[in-house]
């Protein structure tokens, strides 16, 4: 083999593992993605129905039920609701009408299971994807009302 072949040799090869590794991590990084979605998008048909993403809100004041370890709860952006099930300790910021972001998947029936939930650190705070989403929300609820 000649010089000349073994180079092009070496750099198809060098090309071809380094288009390898980039699928590998692009691969990983969509199985990995999740989403952020509010009550409103969820009651409109965005949130996928097969995939784990995050629902972002307010705990609704007085949906909070505590089963032993399982508690159930609404979130809401002020337009729409969803109800929420979570299995686990909750955080010890977590209180009705306060903010909550949960990660976990829509169920059959539209209950959203969750795997984990976060509770908002600060009343003056609010991720900025959420504050926009519950402007939005709040706007359109605004402009339904007679």
């Amino acid at each position: 083999m000649k010089p000349r072949h073994k180079r092009l040799a070496l750099i198809v090869g060098g090309v071809a593992s380094l288009g390898i590794a980039t699928a590998l991590v692009l691969n990983a990084f969509q199985s990995n993605l999740v989403f952020f979605f509010t009550p409103s998008q969820i009651a409109a048909g965005e949130a996928p129905k097969d995939r784990t993403f995050r629902i972002g809100g307010m705990v609704k004041e007085g949906s909070v039920k505590r089963q032993d370890l399982t508690v159930q709860f609404v979130v809401t952006d002020t337009a729409r609701e969803t109800a929420v099930t979570y299995t686990g300790i909750l955080p010890d910021l977590f209180r009705e009408t306060k903010g909550v972001v949960a990660q976990g998947r829509l169920d059959a029936s539209g209950l959203f299971v969750a795997s984990e939930v976060l509770a908002k650190h600060d009343e003056n705070y609010m991720p900025p994807e959420a504050q926009h989403a519950v402007d939005a929300a709040q706007k359109t609820a605004r402009t339904l009302k007679p």
